[in-house]
């Protein structure tokens, strides 16, 4: 029994349940607001839904639909999800430089002691 305790208490179990709740409900968010998108783009050019669209009696329409629903939903993900956290993430927890390897310094110091001791 302890350890079915362990396993619920772990901190990224519930995390992960969180993150899960939290991606629920922003679905439906971005579900909806790709709907909007698309009920505008039919109001400014005639009806975004080409489901009924079936050259030679293939359902190519659909296929379409889905196509133009996935470019908004990711457009959507990207401009208000990905580039705010990427610039967030650059101001405030900023990458440092890379340090030069230790074996790497080691080499450069005797080097420039070679140098040195040549010049001498």
């Amino acid at each position: 029994m302890s350890g079915f305790r362990n396993f619920i208490l772990r901190g990224n179990l519930i995390e992960l349940a969180v993150a899960f709740i939290m991606a629920a409900a922003f679905a439906t968010v971005v579900t909806t607001f790709t709907a909007l998108i698309l009920a505008l783009i039919g109001k400014a050019g005639g009806n975004p839904n080409f489901d009924s669209w079936q050259p030679g009696h293939l359902p190519v329409g659909v296929f379409i639909t889905a196509v133009v629903a996935f470019l908004i939903l990711s457009a959507i993900v990207y401009f208000a999800i990905v580039v705010p956290y990427t610039k967030a993430k650059e101001r405030y927890f900023p990458t440092e430089a890379p340090a030069t390897p230790a074996d790497v310094a080691l080499l450069e110091e005797i080097r420039d002691l070679l140098a040195q001791q040549s010049r001498s």
